[in-house]
């Protein structure tokens, strides 16, 4: 089996908006290629922020489901749980992160990934001892 790992939502969005251009194709070659063999994870927590983000930046309804359902058919998309917020309490406490960031983490444990790759956590942190924060921009 491949290495799992979770994606952050900062990293679709910034694939989807070019805003920041460094960003945007750092996210696009992350996305295309650098993760190409694993198995990627998001939550139902990545595709509501992922919706909302999207929403800010002035884009339709139906271009913002055409792109959920891009990230819906190439990745794993784990719920979040009365067992994950239970974790993302634990993880919260143990961490010092966001309750946001949090759930983030308990969802990535939960679904045994190696990585998680974000830009709004300490990069090179390693949780739980098996789970390690990777921030592509860093």
């Amino acid at each position: 089996m491949s290495d799992r790992i979770f994606i952050d939502t900062n990293l679709f969005v910034y694939a989807h908006v070019s805003d920041d251009t460094v960003k945007h194709e750092i996210a696009v070659e992350l996305l295309c290629r650098e993760i190409i063999g694993f198995q990627v994870i998001v939550s139902t927590q990545v595709l509501t922020e992922f919706y909302s983000a999207m929403s800010k930046h002035k884009l339709a309804h139906d271009e913002i489901s055409s792109f959920l359902a891009d990230i819906i058919r190439c990745s794993n998309v784990a719920s979040v749980s009365l067992t994950t917020v239970e974790l993302c309490l634990k993880l919260k406490d143990k961490y010092g992160y966001s309750y946001w960031d949090s759930l983030i983490l308990a969802s990535a444990v939960e679904n045994r990934c190696r990585t998680l790759y974000s830009e709004d956590m300490i990069h090179g942190h390693i949780i739980e001892g098996r789970l390690t924060i990777q921030n592509p921009f860093a």
